[in-house]
């Protein structure tokens, strides 16, 4: 009875977590409802909110995968309670990816939750676990732009429009920068089981750095740019245009609105 209750208590959602999604929820409603007296702070608190539960299921996904691949510590961790505290590196996996959305407007990868992987057995589960993480933010990117691609904007207040846009965009810039296969990111994790061992060895000092480095390639204005197309052109295949993204940024940082997105409340 005490080992099905501790169990029970593993995997029971987190008041934190559900304390964010109320925010998520109110603060969409003011967007939709043109409820705030400054749009722009109620799509800060939204999109902030939102971004924040993406993360969460973000490190859900890796932790649930790992459930299934054999890692049975992983519910007294409390991972499966959706609550970021718990996680490992809360600084990386909620403080730092809300900093440079503010900053940057960029969906910095998570931290992870610790995985033991010597429970794990099989090279599959291995790639699945890692892979399952930016999956996840694949998929909130779709669900945020359904209305777009589905063409059923018909209806839907033009701010909370942008503010989906620019919710999504950050949604894809996580998924892709994640996918990359570089030491420490989870694109690396997704093909490592398939490293020889040598190779595992020679490239385990750098999974510290690894993120660091992208970030600091994304510096370079010819990466920079390259890799912004590459994302326009994905929100575009999705419906998304580049300007309902630009005013969806823009109304995200309320203390710098610009004229030009103002004046679209104005028409």
């Amino acid at each position: 009875m005490t080992t099905h209750t501790s169990r029970h208590s593993d995997r029971r959602i987190s008041p934190v977590f559900l304390g964010i999604v109320a925010v998520m929820a109110v603060t969409g409603w003011a967007v939709w409802t043109d409820f705030a007296a400054v749009p722009g702070v109620a799509v800060f608190l939204f999109v902030t909110s939102a971004w924040i539960v993406s993360l969460c299921l973000h490190e859900y996904a890796h932790a649930r995968t790992a459930l299934h691949g054999g890692d049975i510590s992983i519910g007294a961790k409390g991972y499966l309670t959706l609550n970021p505290l718990k996680y490992t590196h809360a600084l990386l996996s909620i403080v730092l990816p809300v900093v440079f959305v503010i900053m940057g407007g960029i969906g910095l990868p998570g931290g992870a939750v610790f995985i033991e992987r010597g429970r794990i057995q099989g090279r599959w589960k291995h790639s699945v676990i890692s892979a399952a993480g930016p999956l996840t933010n694949a998929l909130f990117a779709v669900v945020c732009t359904a209305p777009f691609w589905l063409d059923a904007l018909d209806g839907v207040p033009v701010v909370f429009r942008f503010a989906l846009a620019f919710l999504a965009l950050l949604q894809v810039t996580a998924a892709i920068l994640n996918f990359l296969p570089v030491p420490g990111l989870d694109g690396y994790g997704v093909i490592e089981p398939w490293l020889s061992h040598g190779v595992r060895r020679q490239v385990e000092p750098f999974a510290p750095f690894g993120l660091l480095a992208v970030f600091g390639l994304l510096f370079v204005p010819e990466v920079n740019h390259a890799f912004f197309d590459m994302i326009d052109a994905i929100l575009r295949g999705l419906g998304v245009s580049g300007s309902e993204t630009y005013c969806g940024q823009d109304f995200y940082r309320f203390w710098q609105t610009s004229d030009l997105c103002e004046s679209v409340l104005n028409r």
